[in-house]
């Protein structure tokens, strides 16, 4: 691999072209008009302006992405998260043209990547999974049957896709028809598939996630699991590894289930097999895979002290992974707190602008991932993350005083963030006890609206 197309935006694309360049490989970077300026176009050994700022005209524009790739003699292409990195088609046409696609092959992506196939993949291998439909259903009132057999509350879920998008929670049949056309319209406009599938709602769960790396040599490993449930309508805020709701048997049970989700498909690369967990019965069940790098993989990079990205591009070269299932040690614990230019105190209100300051924290087990600097421009038509602070300790006691004294040291100004709302989420009982379910955040907020302001001590 001499060349590498990174067709993504923002954090990631920074990321990718750091692993990228530590092996000696050259990157172009693709850019919308909004973000010509970016500092993943400053970073590329090249960067091609590919159409608007709307991601339609741009970044979501396969045909734009695949024809640069070949004008600029790129060996291969890395998606990144979100955008088409879990779009098979896409994938399909990049190994057509004899590039290499930084990730599993189109079929286990198109496998995997819906999840409604996916699901049938996993009942064969013998996992469990949650009670669902047995593919996408077409109008609310297979939705309302489906509640009729197994009661609500229910899950609509975009059978394409992911990040909490598409996904609505139906509590009775009264709410089935609007939320069905929600969710619809949603997962059509991020995912360019309005399918939806209707699962289940387990109320009192941890999401629990596994990491896996495969080789092209039919060589899987799996790297522990991320805590993901902190979550906000679906939308992961904080992340940690190792769970602390997870013991070692559990912790083996689940990887060797992600391994075996991974040998079905013939997965290749860096991938996440998420899981359900039943606090009160502790049984877990499979709900999708991620065919692709999480957002949240610098904790599992931390605990493992592997470079993810960079295995992503040395297993696409054909390496082989020299890495033994016994030879796994997770170390320490690590948690990741997302920042977005959002406004806590307004319902996490997008907002966008220019940045003034931009301090972000250091020291001892402290990394932050970002694109951001002061004067950078943050457009209204992407996600938006603004960075992301990772700490890391020998246990989880010191972790957590890591994230509260880095977050205290967080200074963002210009736009909105979420930093505040972080220093005061780390700084709750059940964070600290590590006692909480997906279900957690949409109650604590309640009390933070009512505290609205900077927790006390807080940087201003």
């Amino acid at each position: 691999m001499r060349r590498l197309l990174v067709a993504n935006r923002g954090e990631i694309a920074v990321r990718i072209i750091r692993a990228a360049r530590d092996l000696g490989v050259e990157t172009v970077a693709v850019t919308s008009q909004a973000d010509r300026h970016a500092l993943h176009a400053r970073m590329a050994d090249r960067a091609v302006c590919i159409g608007p700022a709307v991601a339609a005209g741009s970044y979501l524009r396969k045909d734009l992405l695949l024809h640069t790739a070949l004008e600029t003699d790129c060996d291969a292409v890395h998606p990144g998260y979100g955008f088409l990195s879990e779009d098979a088609e896409f994938a399909a046409m990049v190994e057509r043209e004899g590039l290499v696609f930084v990730g599993p092959s189109a079929d286990a992506i198109a496998e995997m990547g819906d999840k409604a196939r996916a699901r049938d993949v996993v009942m064969s291998a013998g996992i469990p999974v949650v009670p669902g439909s047995d593919g996408p259903v077409d109008n609310a009132e297979a939705v309302r049957d489906f509640g009729s057999r197994f009661g609500y509350p229910l899950l609509l879920k975009a059978k394409a896709g992911g990040g909490g998008r598409g996904m609505r929670v139906v509590e009775n049949d009264a709410a089935a028809a609007g939320l069905f056309t929600l969710a619809r319209t949603e997962a059509e406009s991020s995912f360019g598939d309005g399918g939806i599938y209707v699962e289940k709602y387990l109320p009192q769960v941890r999401h629990v996630e596994i990491q896996v790396l495969a080789d092209n040599h039919g060589h899987i490993v799996y790297l522990g699991e991320r805590d993901c449930s902190i979550q906000r309508r679906h939308q992961k805020i904080l992340e940690e590894a190792p769970s602390p709701a997870i013991n070692d048997d559990l912790r083996t049970a689940m990887g060797q289930a992600a391994v075996a989700v991974a040998k079905t498909v013939r997965y290749t690369g860096a991938g996440t097999v998420e899981f359900l967990f039943d606090v009160q019965t502790r049984d877990f069940y499979f709900i999708e895979t991620n065919t692709r790098i999480q957002v949240e993989h610098p904790i599992t990079e931390a605990v493992a002290g592997l470079d993810l990205v960079a295995w992503q591009l040395r297993i696409a070269d054909g390496e082989h992974l020299d890495l033994q299932q016994s030879d796994v040690e997770l170390r320490g614990h690590a948690i990741e707190a997302r920042i977005t230019a959002e406004d806590a105190t307004a319902g996490f209100l997008p907002r966008p602008g220019t940045i003034g300051q931009f301090l972000v924290p250091s020291g001892p087990g402290v990394r932050v991932d970002t694109h951001c600097h002061a004067g950078a421009s943050v457009p209204p038509y992407y996600d938006s993350l603004l960075a992301k602070l990772i700490v890391h300790g020998r246990d989880r006691g010191e972790a957590l005083r890591r994230l509260q004294r880095a977050l205290h040291e967080f200074h963002i100004d210009g736009v909105a963030s979420t930093v505040p709302f972080h220093r005061w989420l780390a700084e709750q009982p059940a964070i600290v006890a590590g006692d909480y379910t997906t279900a957690y955040l949409d109650h604590a907020l309640v009390t933070y609206r009512d505290t609205i302001g900077e927790p006390k001590g807080a940087v201003t």
